[in-house]
């Protein structure tokens, strides 16, 4: 489960410890720290007492995995917040840590200096230069990835058309063109038309694999399909999307030719349009 503890001020924590009470299976959850608040630091008072406070909320003694919530460059390049999270493991506040990037420089230097397990990046078939320069130095350096907006904020979904409208508080809204944060986390920074466009043509290409898939599902199963990747976490509405995302990982590989035709559609169309830290 990926949560964080800045998602409804720690409610979303709060209903994932509720849940685990409820379960006997285990259950390994991911939260984050940093983001959200003016006032965080790099501090070890500072890191431990979000790594316990998520602790409480969450209903646990040791989080699973903690990772940086994309803390600003600077900040994460210092290193200090490594050297604290590495502290707190060794109390046993946390049993692995990782950091969540906004950036394949960031997601590097965090292989290159840390002893991070886990990388969280933006990566899906709009955002595909992570294929070519991160997932090798995951895999030799034995670090997990964790694709995060794996569809292009539901662009992928197949569903949009480009007079779809969007209510205010949606940042696929408020934050279409960067407003108020990173517009990589919005539709992966492809322009919102354009996307549409896009999908239509990932559509074609995938339309004869996988049968009764949806393009959501495909597209899921794109990520999935390599190895460096140790999972996916599409957001769902309801429980029956949440199955159906789960039910990816039972599926067969896409075929070798629909990689490549995708590889091309990329070149050729997409990637020159992807905007944001990248």
């Amino acid at each position: 489960i990926d949560t964080a503890d800045v998602y409804g001020a720690g409610r979303s924590e709060t209903i994932v410890g509720e849940f685990l009470k409820e379960r006997n299976e285990t259950i390994y959850v991911a939260t984050k720290m940093g983001r959200g608040s003016s006032e965080w630091t790099d501090s070890y008072d500072q890191i431990a007492k979000a790594a316990e406070d998520s602790c409480k909320r969450l209903g646990v003694p040791a989080i699973d995995l903690m990772q940086l919530h994309c803390i600003p460059e600077q900040t994460l390049m210092s290193g200090k917040a490594f050297e604290n999270l590495e502290k707190i493991k060794d109390v046993g506040l946390i049993k692995n840590y990782g950091a969540s990037v906004e950036t394949i420089e960031e997601a590097l230097f965090c292989i290159r200096s840390s002893s991070a397990s886990t990388l969280q990046v933006i990566f899906n078939i709009f955002r595909q230069r992570v294929i070519s320069d991160l997932l090798q130095a995951a895999s030799r350096n034995r670090i997990g990835i964790i694709a995060r907006v794996p569809l292009a904020s539901g662009l992928l979904s197949g569903k949009f058309t480009k007079d779809h409208h969007f209510s205010e508080n949606d940042h696929r809204k408020f934050n279409c063109d960067g407003q108020m944060f990173n517009v990589g986390e919005t539709f992966a920074g492809v322009p919102f038309e354009s996307g549409v466009d896009f999908a239509i043509e990932v559509e074609r290409i995938l339309g004869g694999q996988l049968s009764n898939a949806s393009l959501a599902q495909k597209s899921l199963r794109w990520i999935l399909d390599h190895e460096e990747v140790t999972t996916v976490i599409p957001g769902a509405k309801d429980p029956e999307q949440a199955r159906q995302n789960a039910a990816v990982s039972t599926f067969d590989p896409l075929s070798i030719e629909s990689h490549e035709n995708l590889s091309d559609l990329y070149e050729e169309k997409i990637h020159e349009q992807v905007r944001g830290r990248y």
